[in-house]
């Protein structure tokens, strides 16, 4: 094992927190780990991991405790009891919660001496390691740039801002265009699969309209900055139309119609609020809270 990477000890040893071991393990870290079941370390032991016999024990082992439970309720059921061993210590918490509980254990961590960065997984375990899966982090930039050589063991490290909330709040957003994205493109499988087309057929020309796609946002996100949205590409009226196109298509090969019926309703919505001849991207005004209310 390399002795010129940084000790780190990792708190967790569910699926993602094993491949977050892993992956430290395999670039040469000296990694110690805990899990309330110690069985689920013996693969890491094998590979070279250092067990320790109580969380405690675990923190003290070294400068950089990466903590991946279930909730944020288990990483204090963990932590508390120990939280003074933490002390002059760095704690990344990639502990899925939301900004709110992000704020209050930055708070927490500061209280017992110890920093702070949360942090966020876009990736399964599979793409732990892979220099091409983001890993997002929010705080500190100071104690984010002491410690990105190591992080970087586990995918592109990006520090969002000084908030502590922002990965937590970045992740909600991420996966909720995940979410819209495949969707969308299962129903239009379902869509083109009532004509017997299959969706390894489909699947490459939906890949090459999804990098279209994302040129749109390029161009959209400096309109949404600005708050005003020039309808010289497709106003919200030509998206309109379009859309009782693909809700008769569905409709008529028996295709649920839930998703594009919830778009058309958005984008009514934003017609009537006045952006009929603007870009799809007003359709952001009716999404969000209305800025006398920010």
């Amino acid at each position: 094992m390399f002795t010129d990477r940084q000790a780190v000890t990792v708190i967790g040893l569910g699926s993602m927190g094993s491949a977050l071991a892993a992956a430290l393990l395999d670039r040469g870290h000296p990694t110690t780990v805990w899990n309330r079941s110690a069985s689920k370390a013996r693969p890491l032991v094998d590979k070279g991991a250092r067990l320790a016999a109580t969380p405690g024990e675990a923190i003290a082992a070294s400068p950089l405790t990466i903590a991946c439970v279930l909730d944020y309720a288990a990483l204090h059921t963990v932590l508390d009891p120990v939280a003074e061993t933490l002390a002059g210590r760095t704690l990344a918490n990639l502990t899925s919660g939301s900004p709110e509980q992000a704020h209050e254990a930055v708070a927490w961590a500061g209280a017992h001496g110890a920093d702070y960065l949360d942090g966020a997984i876009m990736t399964t375990p599979p793409g732990v390691g892979s220099p091409e899966m983001m890993f997002l982090y929010s705080g500190s930039p100071d104690v984010f740039e002491a410690h990105r050589p190591t992080l970087a063991a586990l995918g592109d490290p990006l520090h969002l801002g000084t908030d502590p909330g922002l990965a937590s709040l970045y992740d909600a957003a991420l996966l909720g265009l995940m979410w819209a994205t495949m969707t969308g493109w299962l129903h239009g499988t379902a869509l083109v699969g009532a004509e017997q087309t299959p969706a390894t057929a489909f699947t490459p020309v939906a890949l090459r309209w999804l990098r279209a796609v994302a040129g749109f946002l390029t161009t959209y996100a400096p309109q949404v900055d600005a708050g005003r949205y020039p309808g010289d590409d497709a106003t919200v009226d030509v998206q309109l139309a379009a859309i009782d196109h693909l809700i008769h298509a569905a409709a008529a090969r028996g295709v649920d119609n839930a998703l594009p019926e919830l778009l058309k309703s958005t984008m009514e919505r934003a017609k009537a609020a006045g952006h009929g001849s603007d870009s799809y991207a007003s359709v952001i005004e009716v999404l969000r809270r209305p800025a006398d209310a920010r």
